[in-house]
């Protein structure tokens, strides 16, 4: 017999995407980075904790930014280190990824647990086609829009 998950909170799209975008600018200003940033926006995902019909999303917000050299790339993630916490984040993984490159990741919970940034390091070898990058993924936690509109997509 499965156990009835817990019902997300309900939310406004709007305001738990404002707090995203927010959370977003604050890292950015904490990397002090001047280079070229790749904006996707924000965007609601369906929440895969929760059955479909339940209509349940979370906002997210992937970036990057490139065209900066990597010691600046490399300096900036040690701000983010000491910087986040400063700021009330919880630092809950430093260390390297999962990928075959192992590359540093910092994942950071915010204070009032509503939003989560997934940082990592990409240094590419010298020719690579690739830039060097900081990749950032902001996500809120799951809830139910109060207009009850789902994404078309996950």
């Amino acid at each position: 017999m499965s156990e009835k998950k817990e019902a997300a909170p309900v939310g406004d799209e709007a305001v738990v995407k404002k707090r995203v975008t927010s959370a977003s600018s604050e890292i950015l200003d904490i990397m002090a980075l001047k280079g070229k940033a790749q904006p996707s926006g924000s965007f609601s995902v369906k929440c895969s904790d929760y059955p479909p019909e339940d209509k349940v999303v979370r906002m997210r917000h992937p970036w990057s930014i490139y065209q900066v050299p990597d010691a600046d790339l490399k300096a900036a993630m040690g701000r983010l280190q000491k910087e986040l916490p400063a700021k009330g984040w919880k630092i809950v993984k430093d260390g390297p990824d999962d990928s075959q490159a192992k590359s540093p990741q910092i994942v950071a919970d915010s204070g009032d647990g509503q939003v989560s940034a997934d940082l990592r390091l990409r240094i590419t070898p010298p020719g690579s086609e690739y830039k060097s990058a900081i990749e950032v993924t902001v996500v809120s936690s799951c809830f139910r829009d109060e207009s009850g509109s789902a994404p078309e997509s996950s």
